[in-house]
């Protein structure tokens, strides 16, 4: 009996172990199921909060990070402190000139297209013509000969093209970092530069920044918000858009960068651009004159903005002192 039993508890013994290891394992693979199942419900509630929220507050969210990134290049903080030249204005305004035509180009192409369609506002939103308006301000008559186009200005061209032609469901994504932003901080731009450069209160060089088509900004902006959430698109489109946007700011620092080392090389559309004073005014019936030479103004003749190269903070206050004191020297100084 004593050698019978000992086999027999010895099997329960190794029973009880292979049931706990069997218990074990089940508690192994349902603590794995139950995390994969956990993941998985996370995932679903991101796509579902994705899919609930509107495009336009997707797509603030998505492009915070980077839009901070373009608000604090070199150029625009800068521009937002008024230390801007004329010279950097002008480059800025012939960059934008370049974007907004293909821009433009592409979304005359798309008006009909049900991805852009409900977001289509020329007579709103559209620049070309008005940059058109301030390059000739600038430059002159000839000014399409006279403007630079960079390299980084080249590939975001070529970048809208793309998109237009290949997928235009990303356009919208251009059309509103864009067009929003220079219906929202334009404004504030607008009376910086004015200012800073002493531009005149007409308005001239400033045509850019003036929505003559939109006259309550933040209703239009609600408008606009809502036109493109109603576009139609699953979850994946959308956050193509949103990559889409991300890369629109990424080019627009690009430009910026691209023309912080163009000015600080002291040069525009392949030549050596000295520091000087441009004095170029519009007539009544808005003719270019090349300004007379310093020392030669008339006492009627309007303050114009003054075009010279970005250099160190010191050397800019010591040309600025050296300045204002031959003007008093002269007997030129006037109001």
């Amino acid at each position: 009996m004593r050698e019978l039993g000992c086999p027999a508890q010895e099997l329960h013994r190794t029973g009880s172990r292979r049931e706990g290891g069997k218990h074990e394992q089940a508690k192994t693979t349902g603590k794995r199921r139950s995390e994969t199942t956990g993941r998985n419900m996370e995932t679903s509630q991101t796509h579902s909060s994705e899919r609930s929220k509107d495009l336009s507050e997707l797509m603030k969210e998505a492009t915070k990070e980077v839009h901070e990134q373009a608000e604090n290049t070199p150029f625009m903080r800068n521009f937002q402190k008024g230390q801007v030249s004329l010279h950097e204005f002008k480059l800025v305004t012939a960059s934008l000139y370049f974007i907004y035509s293909a821009l433009e180009e592409e979304i005359e192409r798309n008006k009909d297209n049900p991805v852009y369609a409900p977001v289509y506002f020329p007579a709103e939103l559209h620049r070309k013509a008005a940059l058109e308006e301030d390059l000739e301000y600038f430059y002159g008559s000839n000014w399409r000969a006279e403007i630079p186009c960079p390299e980084a200005t080249q590939k975001y061209v070529e970048r809208l093209h793309y998109v237009g032609k290949n997928q235009p469901e990303l356009l919208v994504a251009h059309a509103y970092t864009r067009y929003l932003g220079d219906l929202s901080g334009g404004q504030v731009l607008k009376k910086i530069a004015q200012k800073a450069l002493q531009l005149p209160a007409t308005g001239e060089g400033l045509a850019f920044f003036t929505f003559d088509g939109v006259s309550n900004a933040t209703k239009f902006k609600q408008l606009y918000r809502s036109r493109m959430n109603a576009l139609e698109m699953d979850l994946a489109t959308k956050k193509r858009v949103l990559e889409e946007a991300k890369k629109a700011f990424l080019l627009n620092i690009q430009v910026f960068e691209a023309l912080q080392e163009l000015v600080s090389k002291g040069q525009e559309n392949g030549r050596t651009v000295q520091p000087k004073a441009e004095l170029r005014t519009r007539n009544v019936n808005k003719s270019h004159e090349q300004g007379p030479a310093p020392g030669q103004e008339s006492k009627n003749t309007n303050r114009r903005p003054t075009d010279m190269m970005p250099i160190t903070r010191l050397v800019r206050w010591i040309l600025a002192l050296s300045f204002l004191a031959t003007t008093v020297a002269l007997g030129l100084f006037a109001m």
